[in-house]
């Protein structure tokens, strides 16, 4: 009866840690469908302008 009531005490004691560890393993997971689910939440780059240089790189080096 001893060494049950031991291992139980054990198996409580690390009970606390083993749920603390599961939320922090589990938060990032459950919180991927609350973000998907705000289409407000999109953070876009601003758009690059074009200064064309590619076309005038491209023309120069079929001429040489």
């Amino acid at each position: 009866m001893n060494r049950i009531a031991a291992n139980a005490l054990k198996t409580l004691r690390l009970l606390p840690r083993a749920a603390l560890i599961l939320m922090v393993l589990a938060a990032p997971v459950l919180a991927v469908p609350m973000m998907r689910a705000d289409a407000g939440s999109t953070i876009e780059a601003p758009a690059l302008k074009k200064s064309g240089v590619g076309f005038v790189l491209l023309v120069s080096l079929q001429r040489g």
